[in-house]
């Protein structure tokens, strides 16, 4: 038979079965979806990041740190000036603002800008070009969020710290801001022209200082800027830059040649030479070290792709199991479809067609089917990705400009089309060993279809799918130990499942009693029928259970913690900022109003300078050890105290030794290290033991101490928690600040104090603990949002695959129904056999789901959140519940026509 023959009989031949084919083929249509929608969305996404990446940055180039800029990189930036390189200055601090109409007091985030800010992009506002008056007159324009918590509106008073302004506006969208980040708090943006005025910016104040360049054009190019932060670095810190230079190049060097064009560009280094002559002997003073980060657009678009990719690859996730829930009901619904064409092929058979030419046909067929489901998932995943910016928009910094991507709709479409003839050979196989006698003599359709395990056809099919399962996970994952594990981790899912099934099916086989019911016996002896679909059932319905409940189990954990933490924190009014000379009056203030405080701790800035004797530098050239450099470089906000606090638990060596030793010991050898305890996972990142040395650098006095135990810290509980804590006689005459947290009843008291104390201390920022509770629960449900839609797509995804399911028996059933109604059996009887059979399944495959998602929340809570799992056992139940009213649902709908017909027909059509 030649190949046009061949599609011309599969052509003809599939005339009536096309509508049943097509319906086991939208199987694969969700999954393909999914895929679709996530890969062409991530890759939008992707590219408006690549094409707005200035705008993320609000310049070309930018310089970063936590502390105000030394000298040396404002003598940089007035020559950079001088030279016409732009230069716009943005501080960002947290502070309390206070609605003097009103009296309402926010703590809010603070972003003071100079002239020129951003450079790439523009801030809206309403009224429309009212940014314009901001660098002229004492207004700020504020998130709408505020307005409400402030009851206030424009025009009104708004204190910041010693200095009142106008509310001239709302904000609108802002180049490089998330809109998630008014939930954490709301913006208040001004002129810098007005930032010492407020007085807000004290000793020990937390702030993020950046400077925006606009480079001309000429050094615009990926590797002109890349060339012009380097000389930027030599400048700011000749010492990290030659360590981060190194670093480089041995990661060059690793990779290989092929990187970006090295060539010289114009003038480069010539232009930053002039800009910053001669300024880097003055970089470093002492024992202090600049901590200038000089971030590129390069930089910029990188993190958020990564990020972008991260994210993208966890719900890649859920749709591959949705993908591969399809194709099991591809492999129901073509075995179904296989059973159904058994006389078709026996006739096929006696007319001459060899076993490979019948294969040959309903592969053909199958495969053109697949295709159908995967073009409309394909469809669907595109109308699917314009309705996603919806949920995640207030996570994105940027504006989606939606396009179609052709690279996900191929892999999709290919993906689809693969997965559903992969599928679909194994009960395809079958057809081999028709015979051409059951054209005559027909026989069961288990009979008729003789399945050998050792067939090697078969058992190449099925190497062919466990590795096309890997190979897709692997190659979407990006990572082949990554996609190995969770290749193990769907294998074992699907293994509970298949076992779980298999455990129903002896058990129906051997827990019948005749005491029951009719109906009831009936319905659980169709469990374990020959060519029953109680695995095929089983496994659909359990993997949709087990991806809802799962989503369900891990955020009902996370906001539970929450709550738990936050009852069970020293107080609920936390003050931070609070300087030297006013914790007495602070103090007083609160005892007044007959509120304890509860805790008043210090916090003293420092930075670690060795490490058994080794410098910082040499530390982090040091490739043979290894060490998180973020531990290294950070700045620490450490405390002193003789105790251990509530939240924390020694994990290993001595606590301090009580103080009347250590002053001995002291007097005895002024010049012993002081005692030290390090968080424990802080000193596994340092490499740090106990009997260790640490030198600090406390704000240019270097103080030696000694680990001399490690605690664990529940950071979870909303109190001053550190990773590092001193002996006190180590601190104590250090520069410090304090963070006091008082006990305030809830309501209107908690609102006088916070205005009361900003009027008085405009500096002191204050946190209701209850309102970050309330806030954290808040992203936690627009994170879950996303998750929750596509676990909802993986539920629809379980519809086709039940439909196809219970087709896959439908013959037989028929058969039965025919008996039981020529025996006198009532259409209500046979209804309630078909209840019982449903019922038995979707209580399983929901229990089991149930089961499985208690162990995958465990999991994600416990490594990935580092939080003890506390189940949340009443709402896994009511899920399980709807799991099983909708395999009742569907399987009554799907066998309406068996107690709906009367036996004559039904035996025609059997």
């Amino acid at each position: 038979m030649t190949t046009q023959a061949l599609l011309r009989l599969a052509w003809r031949e599939s005339r009536t079965a096309r509508r049943r084919l097509a319906l086991y083929m939208s199987s694969i249509a969700f999954g393909v979806a999914a895929l679709v929608a996530i890969d062409s969305f991530a890759g939008n996404v992707t590219r408006s990041i690549r094409e707005q990446s200035r705008t993320l940055l609000g310049g070309d180039m930018a310089l970063q740190a936590r502390a105000t800029f030394p000298a040396v990189v404002d003598t940089l930036l007035d020559s950079l000036r001088a030279n016409n390189i732009a230069t716009s200055r943005v501080t960002t601090f947290a502070s309390m603002a206070l609605a003097e109409p009103s009296g309402g007091t926010r703590l809010v985030q603070v972003r003071a800008v100079s002239p020129g800010y951003p450079f790439y992009g523009q801030i809206e506002t309403v009224p429309a070009n009212g940014w314009s008056r901001v660098h002229t007159e004492s207004v700020v324009f504020v998130d709408p969020s505020l307005l409400v918590a402030l009851d206030a509106s424009v025009g009104d008073s708004l204190r910041l710290g010693q200095k009142m302004f106008v509310i001239a506006g709302t904000l609108g969208n802002v180049p490089g801001d998330a809109g998630i980040t008014a939930v954490i708090g709301p913006r208040v943006y001004l002129s810098d022209t007005w930032l010492d005025a407020t007085a807000l910016l004290k000793f020990g104040s937390r702030a993020e200082y950046d400077v925006v360049l606009k480079l001309p054009v000429a050094l615009t190019a990926p590797a002109s800027a890349k060339r012009v932060a380097r000389d930027l670095r030599r400048r700011i810190d000749p010492k990290a830059a030659a360590l981060q230079e190194a670093q480089e190049a041995a990661g060059e060097a690793r990779r290989g040649p092929g990187g970006e064009d090295d060539a010289p560009v114009a003038d480069t280094t010539a232009k930053i030479a002039a800009a910053a002559p001669d300024t880097a002997s003055g970089l470093i003073s002492g024992v202090v070290r600049t901590r200038v980060r000089v971030r590129t657009v390069a930089d910029t678009e990188r993190d958020f792709t990564e990020s972008v990719a991260r994210l993208a690859d966890f719900l890649s996730i859920i749709g591959l199991i949705a993908l591969l829930l399809g194709g099991i009901g591809v492999a129901s619904g073509v075995n179904a479809f296989v059973s159904a064409k058994i006389d078709t092929v026996a006739v096929l058979r006696c007319l001459g067609a060899t076993s490979r030419q019948v294969l040959a046909l309903y592969v053909v067929q199958s495969a053109a089917m697949g295709l159908v489901g995967a073009v409309a998932g394909t469809l669907l995943g595109v109308a699917i990705q314009f309705l996603l910016p919806g949920v995640v928009s207030d996570f994105l910094p940027i504006d989606v400009d939606l396009a179609l991507e052709p690279r996900p709709l191929i892999l999709g479409l290919a993906t689809g089309v693969w997965v559903s003839l992969v599928f679909a050979m194994r009960p395809l196989l079958a057809l081999r060993r028709v015979s051409p006698l059951q054209a005559i003599r027909r026989e069961m359709d288990h009979a008729a279809l003789p399945r050998e395990w050792k067939d090697p056809a078969r058992l190449t099919v099925d190497a062919l799918l466990v590795s096309s399962i890997i190979g897709i996970v692997v190659s979407r994952i990006g990572s082949v130990r990554q996609g190995l594990y969770i290749s193990a981790a769907i294998g074992g899912a699907v293994l509970v499942l298949w076992i779980a099934a298999t455990l129903l099916i002896a058990a129906a086989r051997r827990s019948t009693r005749p005491s029951w019911p009719f109906e009831l016996r009936q319905g659980i002896a169709n469990l374990h029928r020959p060519a029953n679909q109680t695995r095929a059932v089983t496994l659909a319905l359990g993997f949709g259970a087990f991806l809802l409940s799962t989503v369900y189990l891990v955020q009902a954990n996370l906001l539970s913690r929450v709550q738990a933490t936050s009852a069970g924190s020293a107080g609920n009014l936390l003050f931070f900022d609070v300087q030297d000379d006013q914790t007495a009056p602070l103090d007083s203030l609160l005892r007044a109003r007959q509120h304890p405080i509860v805790q008043q701790t210090p916090i003293v800035t420092m930075r670690i300078d060795a490490l058994n004797g080794r410098s910082v530098s040499s530390l982090m050239a040091d490739t043979s050890a290894r060490r998180a450099s973020w531990a290294l470089r950070r700045e620490y906000r450490s405390t002193y105290r003789d105790s251990i606090v509530g939240s924390e638990a020694l994990a290993a060596g001595q606590w301090f030794a009580d103080p009347a030793t250590r002053a001995k010991l002291r007097a005895t050898n002024p010049d012993a290290p002081f005692e030290v305890s390090f968080e424990r996972d802080l000193a596994t990142d340092l490499g740090v033991a106990l009997g260790d040395t640490v030198t600090w650098n406390v704000q240019g006095v270097p103080v030696t101490t000694i680990v001399t135990s490690f605690r664990t810290v529940n950071w979870a509980r909303f109190e001053a928690n550190f990773f590092v804590v001193f002996a006190p006689e180590a601190l104590r005459r250090a520069p410090q600040q304090y963070v006091v947290v008082a006990n305030v009843p809830a309501g209107p008291a908690i609102a006088a104090v916070q205005r009361d104390i900003v009027r008085r201390f405009p500096n002191i920022s204050s946190l209701d603990l209850t309102l970050v509770r309330q806030t954290i629960g808040a992203i936690v449900e627009r994170v879950t949002l996303a998750i929750r839609f596509l676990g909802l797509f993986s539920l629809a995804m379980g519809v086709p695959v039940l439909f196809s399911a219970v087709a896959a028996t439908r013959r037989a059933r028929l058969r039965e129904g025919v008996l039981l109604r020529t025996l006198g059996a009532s259409r209500a009887q046979v209804a309630r056999v078909l209840l019982a059979e449903y019922g038995a399944l979707g209580a399983l495959g929901a229990l089991t789901g149930m089961v499985l998602a208690f162990a995958g929340a465990w999991g994600l809570t416990k490594f990935v959140f580092k939080d003890p799992f506390e189940p949340a056992i009443g709402p896994t139940f009511v899920i399980a519940a709807g799991m099983l009213l909708l395999t009742m649902a569907i399987g009554l709908l799907t066998s309406r026509d068996v107690y709906k017909e009367t036996p004559m027909a039904a035996i025609r059509e059997a």
